[in-house]
């Protein structure tokens, strides 16, 4: 099992999302690193109905990949409540705190207030 670069990313696309139980969440969509080291640190996973999806935010730091999935260190129903945007949707910089808090996690914005997260 290895660890989520960024640059890994296209070929990651689409494959299924897994809670550390094995129970899939979603469908990895995209990567966010973050903006001070460049590391991979949050996923969106494509969650609900073919005609009713939204992009969950899930942090990639205990991910780990396996043959056709990521497994990620959160649980299914956790994910699920977290703060999410349309499938067609920018994530705003005001939107990332809630992300971090979401997950019990310390939101650290540039000196000059620039985002932590940024898209892959």
């Amino acid at each position: 099992m290895k660890s989520i670069h960024a640059a890994d990313i296209r070929e990651w696309r689409n494959r299924n999302v897994v809670d550390f139980e094995g129970h899939k969440i979603g469908v990895l969509e995209a990567v966010y690193v973050d903006t001070a080291t460049d590391e991979s640190a949050m996923a969106t996973v494509r969650i609900g109905l073919p005609t009713r999806q939204r992009l969950a935010f899930v942090p990639l730091g205990d991910a780990i990949l396996g043959p056709d999935y990521v497994k990620v260190g959160y649980a299914k129903s956790l994910v699920k409540k977290a703060p999410s945007i349309g499938t067609d949707d920018i994530l705003p910089a005001e939107g990332e705190e809630a992300i971090f808090q979401h997950y019990g996690m310390e939101y650290r914005p540039g000196a000059g207030g620039e985002r932590q997260l940024a898209r892959r």
